[in-house]
Order: C-alpha cells, then structure tokens, then sequence
C-alpha cells in the first residue's frame, strides 16, 4: 500500500484494523513522532516523519543513533508512528539513507497496517523514583520504583495507593551523569500485585517538545549504557 493510496482518496473497502479516511490523515502522521527499526528490531532512532510524497518522506532525527551516518547503502527499516489523536499506531517500512544535518531520506514507504498498540519503545528498569501530588488526601512526595519508561508514559510500583485519574509529578534520574527528569503524569490502569503492592500504568500529560525530545535522549542513553554492561 502506497502511502498516496493509504492517505489520499478512498479506494476499496480497507481491512477492520486498516484506515483510509482521507487527506485529514495525512495531516496527522507527516509531523508525527516516529520509532526507527531494521529488520531485526534493533532501535535504530527515534525523529519526525515530515515531508510526505508519495511513496518519499524525511525523518528529521533528535535522538541519538546507533547507525552511523557514513551509511552509503539504502538500508531497509521499520517505522512505527503513534497518532496522539487516534490513540493508533501505524506500521511502516521503507529504506532510509542520511542527508546532512540528522535528517534521513526515506524511499519505497509504505503503510503495513494500523492497530491499537503501545506508542513507542519501552526500556525496563527497576530505579528509586519519587511520585508528588499537590491535592488530596496523597498530597505530598511518596518513593516509587520506575519500572518502565517510554516517551509518552512510564510505569510505576509503589506501596501507596493511588486510584485511576490521579495526577502527579513523577521524578526520576534515569542516568547518575544526567539531570532528574520531572514528568507531570496521569494514572491510566491500577494492578494489584498484593501485600499492599500496587503498579501503575500512567501517560505523561503537558510534554513540550522539548521535554520530549529529552526523555528520549535520555532513554537511549540508559539503554546504550546497559548494552555496554553487558
């Protein structure tokens, strides 16, 4: 499926979990976040898929990169994208070369498919954070564990108990050498784990681009730290 045939104007019937609405799409996935694969599932990067023609676009890179720029063959990739709107992700492939400047020319894209899955990439981790709400009978710092981290959310353990809409500042420092990171984040699924252990499922709320654009850095940052451990 060609991303004109995907984003342009209506053909036959899509599949159940496939949408082909019209040009409004388009306007939502050519600045969208993007996570960067190849075949085998290694993350490569994470950027903004912009300038969309056709079957050609641009990643426009602000993550670190374990794929080096030097790359003179076309290189086949995975592109997962999140639609904040739809609550969607969108299934890509095509074949990446660098540009100068970060930016990647993508050729041969296509959209795989659309489903309901998680947004981006998440790193396990088990690290003391602390979780503060400033209303309620919670008011107050309560220490968490992070358990796991993505741009768009994180889960948390804790023995405190916190009900699903609770909001609260989540702060973590994700690497010893890095600044804390502080997240305004909603609780979206509670899971009882017993002996008064709770988890907590949470999105962050009110990211700036550039609150993004740091938590990624800093997501790869941990897990390229981990790799080198191992």
């Amino acid at each position: 499926m060609s991303l004109f045939d995907f984003f342009g104007k209506k053909s036959a019937a899509p599949q159940p979990e496939e949408r082909a609405d019209d040009a409004e799409e388009l306007e939502v996935y050519s600045g969208m976040r993007v996570e960067v694969t190849d075949a085998g599932g290694r993350m490569l990067f994470v950027a903004k898929l912009l300038g969309l023609h056709g079957n050609q676009a641009q990643l426009h890179q602000y993550s670190e990169t374990s794929v080096s720029h030097e790359q003179e063959e076309p290189l086949p990739v995975n592109i997962r994208g999140y639609s904040d709107r739809d609550r969607k992700a969108v299934y890509m492939e095509g074949l990446i070369v660098p540009l100068p400047k970060n930016i990647w020319a993508v050729t041969e894209l296509r959209v795989c498919r659309v489903a309901n899955d998680r947004a981006f990439f998440r790193l396990d981790t088990d690290i003391a954070a602390t979780a503060t709400m400033f209303s309620g009978l919670g008011m107050g710092e309560k220490a968490c564990r992070l358990l796991n981290i993505s741009i768009g959310g994180a889960c948390i353990g804790s023995e405190f108990r916190y009900h699903e809409g609770d909001k609260f500042l989540l702060k973590v420092k994700l690497l010893a050498d890095r600044p804390e990171s502080a997240m305004f984040s909603q609780v979206m699924r509670v899971i009882e784990r017993g002996e008064g252990k709770y988890e907590y499922g949470c999105r962050f709320l009110e990211l700036t681009e550039e609150d993004q654009e740091r938590i990624t850095q800093n997501i790869f940052a941990a897990q390229r730290e981990r790799r080198r451990r191992s």
